[in-house]
């Protein structure tokens, strides 16, 4: 079942160029013997089935080791993100139950749980082989946490099956042969990374270049450098891409396509990264909860700027309304999923679980609306709908005016607390070097195109707008940063308040 793994790859296989980074390349034959000699280590540890250890390392070779190493021996890995605080790491560890840790600093963990360093992973097999457990498809694989915008995150539990159906799904909707080649540059503690990245072009053969982190100039010389046909990435990545001065023109000609997910893109920002770099963007959406994607418009056939594309194959998607019954096609409401990749559940949540999966259809949180021909686009979120008055406007439609506007690189609308209407919107924008844009210039093309409720009640134009670790633009921060402050003395500029952004603040 699990054609992921690379101790399963057929023969002929074995040879081949498998994983790498900027320290280590190793064949499919040598991850699998790396992959044995730390199974090994972990079971002279105790791991055993049904146990879960934590890994906690930046993008490297050694951190699909120590997962893959886990699923040897029959346990679960859950990947921390390796910038943390301990109270961060601390949550996740002790949520989780991991049994013990794999990290660059071990001394830190120390007093919690066992470590091993990454510099102390066994990289040679013991005499004795070690044979890998017979999986079942019922099996835990991850334990992947929420980014927590809701509370504390939750952890969301994948099991084999689920990965099973995820990377046969993107197998066939991104048409992966064995002479792919993937560049990662997504991190490794989230399941887009995990699946796109990973899973998905070891399950056909295929190869994967892991880069530690990005930046825009470096990783355009890393595709030039190792000639990838592929990789995954999230809006303000493409964003950062297509900044870069217009004289420099990198070699991408090895590039097939491009996946754009983990957060809506502006059908602006696809087109300017398809014509500057001569590629495919197709954009997709998913949650963690899926197993990574639900939909995403096909590498080969139509794609629809604007939507996330059909629901990949042997997925379901239905938009409902607040009772639950099936919204008319092109009518907006929540989108809910069903199929081979939802998830078991939240770890040791079953009441979070109950809400979430009603009848085997898991409720996302996400608003959105499905055309005549089944393509997905998203509305916004639920939770990030703002109430004015008792009108319901959608962030998402305010900020693709902004994203229309030639100079825009990113754009978020929150609502901000109003003892009046009970929320007004506020929008946070930043813009491409050397646009001449103002705050007031932005402002009235919203109310060109906007009703007046929609029009923002404040707009700043900011450097850089905040992001998440796993790149998407932080909403609950913007929101926090809004939240009521002490009253500030008459004739205070708004700039200069308590909690205000950068300069260049409009109201209407």
């Amino acid at each position: 079942m699990s054609t992921y793994l690379p101790w399963s790859a057929p023969s002929e296989r074995q040879d081949k160029p498998c994983l790498a980074d900027a320290n280590t390349a190793l064949t499919y034959r040598e991850v699998a013997e790396r992959t044995e000699a730390f199974a090994a280590q972990l079971a002279s540890r105790g791991v055993g089935r049904g146990d879960i250890i934590a890994v906690m390392l930046p993008n490297r070779v050694e951190l699909v080791i120590a997962m893959f190493a886990a699923w040897y021996l029959g346990a679960a890995a859950t990947p921390i993100n390796p910038v943390f605080t301990d109270d961060e790491a601390g949550h996740q560890l002790a949520d989780s139950g991991a049994k013990l840790v794999v990290t660059a600093e071990p001394d830190r963990f120390a007093y919690r749980l066992p470590a091993i360093g990454v510099g102390d992973m066994a990289t040679e097999a013991p005499e004795t082989a070690l044979a890998p457990v017979d999986l079942s498809e019922d099996d835990l694989a991850l334990v992947i946490y929420t980014s927590g915008s809701t509370g504390r995150p939750k952890g969301v539990m994948l099991d084999h099956a689920n990965l099973h159906a995820m990377s046969a799904q993107m197998l066939e909707r991104f048409t992966l042969t064995e002479d792919d080649h993937c560049m990662l540059v997504l991190p490794l503690f989230h399941v887009n990374a995990i699946m796109v990245s990973v899973l998905t072009p070891l399950r056909a053969g295929a190869r994967t270049t892991i880069l530690e982190r990005f930046h825009p100039r470096d990783f355009l010389d890393a595709i030039a450098t190792h000639r990838p046909t592929y990789f995954s990435c999230v809006p303000t990545i493409l964003a950062k891409l297509t900044e870069l001065p217009a004289g420099f023109i990198p070699d991408t000609g090895s590039l097939r396509f491009a996946i754009c997910g983990a957060a809506p893109a502006s059908a602006e920002l696809l087109a300017r990264a398809e014509e500057r770099f001569g590629l495919v963007v197709a954009e997709g959406y998913g949650l963690t909860e899926a197993t990574c994607a639900s939909a995403c418009n096909p590498i080969d056939g139509v794609r629809k700027l604007g939507t996330v594309g059909p629901a990949m194959p042997g997925q379901q998607i239905r938009i409902v309304d607040p009772t639950g019954a099936e919204a008319p096609t092109g009518r907006s409401g929540e989108v809910v999923i069903s199929g081979p990749t939802v998830m078991r559940g939240y770890l040791g949540n079953p009441e979070a679980t109950a809400t979430t999966i009603v009848d085997g259809w898991l409720h996302t949180g996400d608003i959105g609306t499905l055309d005549e021909d089944g393509y997905l686009s998203i509305v916004d979120r639920l939770k990030d709908m703002i109430i004015r008055g008792g009108e319901n406007i959608y962030p998402k439609e305010i900020e693709s005016v902004l994203y229309g506007v030639d100079g825009v690189l990113e754009a978020a609308v929150v609502g901000r607390p109003d003892p009046v209407l009970g929320e007004v919107p506020v929008a946070r924008v930043s813009l491409y070097p050397g646009s001449t844009l103002t705050a007031e210039d932005l402002i009235a093309e919203c109310r060109l195109r906007l009703t007046k409720i929609k029009v923002p009640v404040e707009l700043t134009i900011i450097d850089e707008i905040p992001k998440n670790p796993v790149g998407k633009i932080d909403k609950p921060r913007l929101r926090s940063e809004l939240s009521p402050e002490p009253e500030a003395p008459a004739g205070t500029p708004l700039a200069a308040r308590p909690g205000a952004a950068a300069a260049q603040p409009t109201a209407v």
